[in-house]
């Protein structure tokens, strides 16, 4: 069985897409938007910056796959960061959390409208964290939040997605990456989900082996070296 996955794992950087874009002939003046000449002004209001990336995205995985749909879109994109309703971060940091978090999982699912097959596969990335709250992190806490609620929106009728196909999010606690390990050295690491048990959940579920019904919020708790997933209920 041949799998096509298309991997929403980069949020895309206004000021960096900005930079690369100024160096060009021919281009229209910043604040002109067309899905052909995207130039992203970080002084651009976000909802008209949101507009433009969308219009990007979608273009480019439009010229990309063309009539062909894909098995699966999976969206890891994501972040970390602190700070209390007190915080002097508070606005900063709950704004770049929704850039992170909400925002490339809403292109995911409008990609996922047009280019996934049906019976396939949409996975979006929450925390199990904020199945409760979270004072300590009050930005990161509110997007995930609002991550799970895009899930069990997309299960429901009328939601866009192709017939039979599943939205779920995975919640987990911390992943063992590389930058994890490098900020927390001295972490207990048997507590970390291993990448690699991800890619083979996530292989399972695109094969149709253990796949959870649309809308699952699926906690991924490693404890002692072993993972285990547990649906949550709310």
């Amino acid at each position: 069985m041949g799998l096509t996955v298309k991997n929403i794992s980069q949020d895309w950087c206004p000021k960096r897409f900005h930079e690369t874009q100024k160096n060009k002939t021919n281009t229209p003046p910043a604040h002109t938007i067309h899905k052909n000449h995207p130039i992203l002004d970080p002084k651009l209001p976000d909802t008209v910056i949101l507009n433009i990336q969308i219009l990007k995205v979608t273009a480019d995985v439009e010229k990309l796959l063309g009539e062909q749909k894909v098995d699966a879109i999976l969206c890891v994109a994501g972040g970390w960061a602190g700070g209390s309703a007190k915080a002097k971060s508070l606005y900063k940091n709950s704004d770049l959390m929704w850039k992170q978090s909400v925002w490339t999982s809403t292109i995911s699912s409008h990609l996922a409208t047009k280019h996934l097959k049906e019976g396939g596969l949409l996975t979006l990335t929450g925390a199990k964290a904020a199945l409760a709250g979270t004072p300590g992190m009050v930005g990161y806490g509110m997007a995930k939040g609002a991550v799970h609620q895009l899930c069990q929106s997309l299960a429901g009728a009328n939601s866009g997605l192709p017939s039979g196909s599943a939205a779920l999010a995975v919640l987990p606690v911390t992943l063992d990456t590389p930058i994890n390990r490098k900020s927390m050295p001295d972490a207990d690491f048997s507590s970390w989900t291993p990448l690699e048990f991800l890619a083979e959940t996530f292989y399972d579920w695109i094969t149709g082996k253990n796949r959870p019904s649309s809308g699952s919020l699926i906690q991924v708790v490693t404890t002692g070296g072993k993972t285990e997933l547990a649906a949550a209920h709310l």
